[in-house]
């Protein structure tokens, strides 16, 4: 029966949790379940009290701080034309020290790594770097 009262005890907190958002219910209610666990196999009430104290407060000091950065870093979308290094673009005109692929849907100038190596429309490059306006590709099998 106490496991029970245990176990309701953790679904409300972690119900308040989506209320606060700030993951401190959140621990309460792992404390709680881990007690409710405690009592079902049998520690008498004290015990199940002392687990709820040591797990609630092991996960707000150690679970929490760890939570709480993960979601308040916000995440980065490079949106500047060096998050293109990488990606494969599709040759429209023939790429030597000049021509133009299409890469992330959008037509750019381009020219070859090594000027001696051309690339004929159809061809598909990877991007090496971004100089200015310009992708410099390669093909490793030219």
């Amino acid at each position: 029966m106490t496991s029970l009262i245990w176990f309701i005890v953790s679904i409300v907190l972690a119900g308040l949790e989506l209320l606060a958002g700030e993951f401190t219910m959140l621990m309460l209610a792992g404390g709680a379940l881990a007690a409710a666990g405690a009592s079902a196999i049998g520690v008498p009430l004290w015990g199940a009290v002392a687990v709820f104290a040591v797990v609630a407060v092991g996960l707000i000091v150690f679970l929490r701080p760890v939570l709480r950065r993960r979601m308040s870093t916000p995440i980065a979308l490079d949106t500047s034309p060096q998050a293109l290094v990488g990606q494969t673009a599709d040759v429209l005109e023939e790429v030597g020290l000049s021509g133009q692929v299409r890469l992330d849907g959008s037509i750019w100038s381009a020219r070859s790594l090594n000027p001696e190596h051309t690339f004929a429309p159809g061809e598909h490059v990877t991007v090496i770097s971004i100089d200015e306006s310009t992708a410099v590709v390669w093909k490793e099998n030219s």
